[in-house]
């Protein structure tokens, strides 16, 4: 009897929680009148390194960049819902409440625009497995003993070029938005990070009171992609990047509130300055089916994630998403937000360049080339959730394998703008000319995408003279004068030839003129001459006579 009585209580206790469940809804402005933020006063609401990201590329910051209107959040809050977070790009907040005419409610204020259910009450472990990975030329030498396993993931895009000459992405910032980071503050790949400060922080935009590195381990997975750093097994493609760690994804469920997890994390990752955005996520299918995203939804501006992650390219970020591993299913398409106009979606293949069969086809809904790229996503080496390094299968490592290579890239020209290193890495792509519907443009190789885009720097800096160089043509002796005021720093001179070999490089300290005497066994020819401080950056076609 007492047996019974215990088990009728429990059953009334789960009717009675159930009966208050709390839903999740999404709701958005109509503007952002009488904000007390101004365009002004921008280090109010964005990091230093955020807004220096913005002047570097000439990216304005807009009404976009202001938060939301915290009376508009009051009052929505004031009906009894509790903020879970809000997003300044899309103009909106997602809340969770247990009032059932909280919808009806919220859409008598005269500034909502719309209110969408993001995930129900009652909510029920997903069915599906949202990863779907399974484990299992004319090019630069590589070290394969350094590499180990891992050697295909940087080789087969020539990554060693950048590799080879110090390139390995220091002082490039990466975010990576994902389901959690099991045991990344313990396995030994990740060791050299903690050494380093190279982990600048971590937000949890599911659950904060969670152990952070006690989540999932997917994130973790793909972070060794990238910054994975032991030597003669796994070698990352950026592995001396920083990276911001941020979970936006639950693992027990789906439904369209991980889309805004999604975007309030890319806005986080913007205002603390990162440079470059990796998501190893993506969606078009949900536990309520009502919530599915057909695929005329894949056009590159629909869905809220695809919303948010083309606005985070406009604030001067390089944005890098997975393809999806639904080639092998019905679905078959590509998947938000790797559909956006300004994504870089990133198709998987085999350490021979064959696209793997689960890669996710395109084009996007309105007719553009999806995957933009592809790398190594079928048998991808990288840590495992069980502390072991080993290969795994999925789109999720093909996009990090590509974003650590474009750190690297972008770090030897800094001043580039991120459209022009997205444009270099597509340019330089095995199927540049052709592209498909498999791998988009293909295969980059980042010995062209380097010579494509210190050439795109050539043409967009001759007009920024920060130094004089002279005489052009030159024989023997080459004059460098400051143009401005001279610091205390020191500056690299380079000469590389037009195929992007390095011949020649200078340190030298900062004087208002420098004079190289030491040219003249150059042969005839035009050459690069690359000259490069703490903060400025020129590249010049230099003409050698004899």
């Amino acid at each position: 009897m007492r047996k019974n009585i215990i088990s009728f209580l429990i059953f009334s206790l789960i009717l009675s929680f159930n009966s208050h469940a709390q839903q999740y809804f999404w709701v958005a402005f109509k503007n952002k009148n009488d904000t007390k933020f101004s365009l002004s006063t921008p280090e109010n609401y964005l990091s230093e390194r955020a807004i220096q990201r913005r002047i570097n590329q000439n990216v304005l910051i807009d009404s976009l960049d202001l938060p939301v209107n915290s009376n508009y959040i009051d009052s929505v809050l004031s009906l009894g819902a509790e903020l879970v977070h809000s997003s300044k790009w899309l103009n909106g907040i997602t809340v969770k409440t247990d009032i059932d005419s909280f919808r009806n409610k919220v859409l008598e204020f005269s500034f909502v625009n719309n209110v969408q259910l993001s995930k129900p009450a009652n909510s029920t472990k997903s069915a599906f497995n949202k990863f779907n990975e399974t484990y299992i030329s004319d090019k630069e030498p590589i070290d394969t003993s350094l590499y180990g396993p891992s050697v295909y993931q940087t080789g087969l895009m020539n990554g060693q070029y950048l590799h080879n000459r110090g390139y390995n992405g220091q002082g490039m910032q990466i975010a990576i938005i994902d389901a959690g980071f099991l045991n990344a503050d313990k396995y030994s790949a990740f060791d050299s990070l903690w050494a380093n400060n190279q982990i600048l922080g971590t937000k949890d935009f599911v659950n904060s009171d969670e152990d952070f590195y006690r989540t999932h381990y997917h994130g973790m997975s793909v972070l060794s992609c990238i910054g994975g750093n032991v030597p003669g097994s796994l070698i990352g493609t950026a592995r001396k990047a920083s990276f911001w760690l941020i979970r936006s994804e639950d693992v027990t469920s789906e439904y369209l509130i991980e889309e805004d997890n999604w975007v309030a994390a890319a806005e986080f990752a913007d205002s603390v300055g990162a440079d470059i955005i990796n998501s190893s996520l993506g969606y078009y299918e949900f536990d309520d089916s009502t919530m599915n995203h057909p695929y005329s939804d894949m056009d590159g501006k629909t869905t809220r994630v695809t919303r948010g992650a083309n606005i985070a390219a406009t604030r001067g970020m390089l944005v890098f998403a997975s393809a999806g591993n639904e080639g092998n299913n019905p679905w078959k398409h590509i998947i938000a937000p790797a559909d956006g106009d300004n994504v870089i979606a990133v198709g998987a293949v085999d350490k021979d360049g064959t696209p793997a069969y689960f890669s996710s086809f395109g084009p996007a809904a309105d007719g553009d080339i999806k995957p933009n790229v592809a790398a190594v996503g079928l048998n991808t080496y990288l840590q495992r959730s069980n502390g072991v390094l080993g290969f795994a299968n999925g789109t999720s490592f093909s996009s990090p394998v590509m974003a650590g290579m474009a750190a690297c890239l972008w770090q030897s020209l800094s001043y580039s703008d991120a459209t022009d290193v997205k444009s270099a890495i597509e340019m330089s792509a095995s199927q540049f000319e052709k592209p498909d519907s498999v791998l988009g443009y293909g295969i980059p190789d980042f010995r062209m995408a380097w010579l494509y885009l210190i050439n795109q720097t050539v043409v967009q800096h001759s007009n920024k003279k920060h130094w004089l160089v002279y005489p052009n043509p030159v024989h023997d002796i080459l004059t460098i004068q400051k143009n401005g005021v001279v610091k205390s720093e020191k500056i690299a001179i380079e000469i590389y030839s037009l195929e992007g070999r390095l011949l020649q490089k200078w340190t030298k300290s900062n004087s208002p003129k420098i004079t190289l005497s030491n040219i003249g066994w150059l042969p005839q020819g035009m050459f690069l001459l690359k000259i490069s401080s703490n903060e400025k950056f020129q590249t010049i076609k230099l003409n050698k006579i004899r």
